[in-house]
Formats: structure tokens, C-alpha cells, sequence
């Protein structure tokens, strides 16, 4: 059961820290809104993964030669990137220090659930694993996923905590700047994601 404890720590730090649409949204609401929008955009994984999970397990594998539902994925998750990221760049500061978290929750969850990255993993890594683990008994399948998402959901609320600890030494200009360059990495996110969907309708 270790064994299957110590994969979810790390798969999960390593999905909780590698860049991504997520974690840019943590840090864009932690800064625009304060610590708790950016809690509760690193919660939304516990939200939106079981369908994800249920999804990848269940339909895109018996799909793996099929890259339409793959492409779809990708298309539906870049256009969203595409708006978020727009939002950012047309960002003025005047909600600047706002301490209201509403609809947080709501925006990570919809990041998440286009986003294509946790159907693969799951589709990949998660699933085999998990299946897996099951032989070893349900604690293991237990140990697997609870590690997994403590420390997937665990580090990105560590990192709102610590960029709301920042935000008292940025000035208004500081805060315009951050949240234009989170809207440009959100923007090359949504063309990556609508560049491979390409690949994947026309591959």
C-alpha cells in the first residue's frame, strides 16, 4: 500500500505544481479577489474530477483510436482559455483588492472540467493504477487516490496562500501587469489546446 501512497504524492505535487490552466486561474483570482477565490479554485478538482474520472475510464478508452472526442475536449477547453484569457489582458484594477470570491469555484471548475489534461491522465496513469491497486485490496485503491488529491488539491491552495501573502507589496500597476501576463499565459494555453485538437480532427 505504500507503494500506490507514495505514486499519488507524487503525481499528485507534480500535477499540482506543473503549469497550467489551473494553477495560472489560482493565481490569477488569489491576486484578484484574495486568498479564499484561490482556495476554492484549487478545490475544484474534487468537484469535477469524478465524471472526469467515470468519463475517461469508461468511454475515451474503448475511443482510443477514435481522436474525435479527444479533439472536442481540446476545442471546448481552448475556447474557454481563449475568453479567460481575454478577461485577463483587458484587466484594469478597478476590482483591484476586491475580497469577493463569488463564482471562484464556478470558474475553476468549468477550467477544469475542459481541460484535457486530467482525461488523459486518468486515461493513462490514473486508471491503470488505480486498477492496479485494486488487486492489492480497497485500502490501496484508497491510499492511491486520497494521496493523489491531497496533494494535487494541497499544493495549489499553498501557493494562494502564498501569493496572498505578496499581494500587500504590489502596487495597482504591479496587479494590472500580473493579471495581463496571466491573461497572455492563459492565451498560450488555448493555443496549445486548440492546436493539438487540430492535430488530433485531422491526424
Amino acid at each position: 500500500m505504500s507503494a500506490f501512497l507514495l505514486a499519488g504524492i507524487l503525481l499528485g505535487l507534480s500535477g499540482g505544481l506543473a503549469p497550467g490552466p489551473l494553477l495560472a486561474l489560482v493565481a490569477s483570482e488569489t491576486l484578484r479577489h484574495g486568498v479564499r477565490a484561490g482556495i476554492r479554485v484549487a478545490l475544484a478538482p474534487l468537484l469535477t474530477d469524478l465524471p472526469i474520472v467515470l468519463a475517461a475510464v469508461l468511454l475515451l478508452r474503448p475511443l482510443t483510436d477514435q481522436h474525435l472526442p479527444l479533439a472536442l475536449i481540446h476545442f471546448g477547453g481552448g475556447m474557454y482559455l481563449v475568453w479567460l484569457g481575454i478577461l485577463g489582458l483587458r484587466f484594469q484594477g478597478t476590482d483591484l483588492g476586491s475580497a469577493d470570491p463569488t463564482g471562484a469555484l464556478r470558474r475553476g471548475a468549468i477550467a477544469n472540467f475542459l481541460n484535457p489534461s486530467p482525461y488523459l491522465f486518468w486515461l493513462a496513469v490514473g486508471a491503470p493504477i488505480t486498477l492496479d491497486a485494486q488487486h492489492h485490496g480497497w485500502p490501496a485503491v484508497a491510499a492511491f487516490v486520497t494521496a493523489f488529491y491531497a496533494s494535487l488539491v494541497g499544493s495549489k491552495a499553498l501557493l494562494a496562500i502564498a501569493l496572498s501573502r505578496a499581494r500587500p507589496i504590489l502596487h495597482d500597476r504591479g496587479y494590472v501587469a500580473l493579471m495581463r501576463g496571466l491573461g497572455v499565459s492563459l492565451l498560450l494555453y488555448a493555443g496549445l489546446f486548440l492546436r493539438d485538437g487540430w492535430r488530433l480532427l485531422v491526424g
